[in-house]
């Protein structure tokens, strides 16, 4: 029984098909991405999408689709998909599917008359090449397959229409052609794995539309450019590889090369196996020496924040701890240049907001608890003191220490924390002043650095920062902990934000909290009452004042509900470990049942992973990016953490 599987009924109501995404990416920045139905429906989308760092930082859609047309005794059977303007689609080529399923690799199956064919799709990893392989499984009589590429040459931010730049020059290779639209991007080869004639019959296709980008307050339509067509026998029981790359390949080595890439590939038969698969998407290789964390697809770049939240569950929590060390090792490379005030080498984002460098020590320190102590000091005990040292000592731009011996940062002008829209240049939320999980992550990495230098038998050091974390303790209660029993989200210049924000769930589930057990319980009792959903904690409490759950609408309708109600799966996570940590097994089935609101997500939005955030009101419709790396990690955490309190 497949895992993801989606029968003809479902495939053939495009009310439901095209709401259901499909990402397959190779590790080195490129991706496919489209519906299941293959109908793109985002700018993002596309057959072919790779970085084209001659031109800039974004991605490119080369090959944004492939139709597929059946012949049989001179009728031709399209089996693509193109919504156009005024709610048009054309061809209709999926009411010829009977299935579809991705459990190892996105497979459908088409039915025509009495032609049955099955394509498979595969990403080859570290290489920008699309593979698909069409089988054809059944058929009476001669069949020909017809193969129409419609390229786009555009950035993922832009659109392309009709014009008279676009060159349509091509070069014959073996067994295809190769061709580039504009100076500047790489040539893009299509070939199969055997004989076919390519018919050069050059044209635009007018009007497609992207209904995502509409209901997102975009521009929506473009216009693609055809070159021609590809022509060539199949017969009963053959399979035929097309490939799409940035460089040539030998055809005769085609069907070997899908096969390995398939074998390759792990299994998504069940809700654990489809996180895995996520969490190695998010795997990004620049070079030999450089490993990344991208934040999410199909927009989202390496950030630094969202690295070390979600490096842990991505990594550890599925026991690939050597995968932990190369990205740890770029990033420490970036984090001492930024220390040093040297120029950047390494492709990470925001590398300067204020609370990195702590989220940097807590990665690390869940790393201490998989690799163990030892090995932990060995590798990162003087990184983490080199961190603590420089906050300490006022070199931050934007974190000063304060007499108190909390950390104060400036965010009234422009965002510093996750929390971070704007509409009209200013923050949406301006948290400013003592910040509540900044303060909470100093004090986590005070006492962390502590027990790191009590296991090395540094005392001077030990005592140096137990007196600095008992004062950071006191201030921390006093400052933050009110009278209704949970935390301020900030305060300003003696002006505390009154709103009931989930941030402060951190200092709840870190392994060193400044709050007293009762204190700890009291601030998981209100998130408990006002931010938990079965997709995570909402960002805003219903009670609290701008509180705007849902996150549809043009942009800036979209900025001011970002984090004033939305729901964030990667809070959730931490919200988990708090109620393990102060319940125990006694809420093993809690947690449980949380779990199943996660593993639903599987069959919707993107297959097979967790989009970027949802809706705080039911039913917590998923929203933004359709792949979130946090999101991921906190569950495949929260997964790791209940198998630990189970045995």
């Amino acid at each position: 029984m497949s895992y993801l599987k989606f029968e003809r009924a479902f495939m053939t109501n495009l009310e439901e098909s095209l709401q259901r995404e499909l990402l397959r990416t190779n590790r080195s920045g490129a991706y496919s991405c489209s519906t299941i139905v293959d109908c793109n429906t985002r700018k993002y989308h596309g057959l072919l999408v790779v970085p084209v760092p001659e031109l800039d930082d974004d991605n490119h859609v080369l090959l944004s689709s492939l139709d597929v047309t059946v012949i049989q005794h001179g009728a031709a059977f399209n089996l693509g998909l193109h919504k156009y303007q005024g709610d048009h689609f054309s061809p209709n080529g999926h009411k010829y599917i009977r299935e579809f399923n991705c459990d190892k690799v996105p497979t459908t199956i088409y039915r025509v008359g009495g032609v049955m064919l099955k394509k498979e799709v595969v990403f080859q990893h570290y290489e920008d090449r699309i593979l698909i392989c069409y089988t054809l499984l059944d058929a009476h009589s001669e069949t020909t397959l017809r193969f129409k590429p419609f390229l786009a040459f555009r950035s993922v931010r832009q659109f392309t229409h009709e014009n008279a730049t676009a060159s349509r020059d091509f070069v014959q290779v073996d067994k295809g052609i190769k061709t580039c639209m504009y100076p500047g991007y790489p040539e893009l080869f299509m070939q199969f794995s055997k004989d076919n004639e390519f018919v050069f019959q050059p044209d635009w296709y007018r009007g497609v539309e992207y209904p995502k980008e509409r209901e997102r307050g975009y521009a929506s339509n473009e216009d693609l450019y055809v070159p021609g067509y590809f022509e060539l026998n199949i017969k009963k029981g053959e399979r035929v590889v097309f490939s799409a790359s940035t460089s040539s390949c030998d055809p005769k080595e085609l069907q070997q090369l899908f096969g390995e890439e398939v074998e390759a590939r792990s299994p998504r038969d069940n809700f654990f196996h489809c996180l895995v698969n996520a969490a190695h998407q998010f795997h990004n290789r620049t070079s030999e020496d450089e490993r990344y964390i991208l934040a999410g697809y199909p927009w989202f770049k390496c950030r630094a924040r969202d690295t070390f939240i979600a490096l842990p569950g991505l990594t550890l929590s599925i026991e690939e701890q050597d995968y932990f060390e190369l990205v740890m090792a770029t990033a420490m490379r970036g984090l001492t240049e930024f220390m040093e005030g040297r120029p950047l080498t390494v492709k990470i984002y925001e590398i300067e907001q204020p609370d990195v460098l702590l989220w940097a020590v807590w990665a690390i320190q869940q790393y201490g608890k998989e690799a163990g102590m030892e090995q932990c000091i060995s590798r990162y005990y003087q990184f983490v003191l080199k961190i603590v040292d420089f906050i300490e000592s006022g070199r931050h731009p934007n974190l000063s220490l304060e007499s108190n011996a909390l950390l104060k940062s400036n965010g009234r002008d422009k965002p510093v924390t996750w929390m971070n829209s704007i509409a009209n240049g200013s923050p949406v939320v301006p948290r400013s002043g003592y910040i509540v999980e900044f303060n909470a992550l100093w004090y986590n990495a005070l006492k962390y650095v502590a027990a790191l230098a009590e296991e090395s038998g540094d005392l001077k050091t030990v005592d140096h920062y137990e007196a600095l974390a008992t004062k950071c303790q006191e201030s921390f209660v006093n400052t933050f902990y009110n009278e209704h029993g949970y935390l301020f989200d900030y305060v300003d210049d003696g002006r505390p934000d009154w709103s009931v924000r989930p941030n402060m769930i951190f200092p709840v589930a870190f392994d060193y909290s400044p709050l007293t057990q009762e204190q700890k319980k009291n601030v998981l009792d209100v998130c408990t009452r006002e931010l938990l959903t079965p997709k995570g904690l909402r960002s805003l409490s219903p009670k609290s004042n701008g509180y705007n759950p849902m996150y549809v609408g043009p942009q800036t309708q979209r900025d001011h509900a970002y984090h004033q109600g939305t729901a964030w799966p990667w809070l959730g996570g931490f919200y988990m470990e708090a109620c393990l940590k102060l319940y125990k097994r006694t809420r093993l089935s809690f947690i449980e049942r949380q779990m199943v609101g996660y593993e639903d997500e599987m069959m919707q939005h993107c297959l097979g992973t967790i989009p970027e955030l949802f809706d705080g009101n039911p039913p917590f419709h998923g929203r933004g990016a359709i792949s979130y790396a946090m999101n991921v990690a906190e569950v495949l955490r929260t997964l790791e953490l209940l198998e630990k309190y189970k045995y």
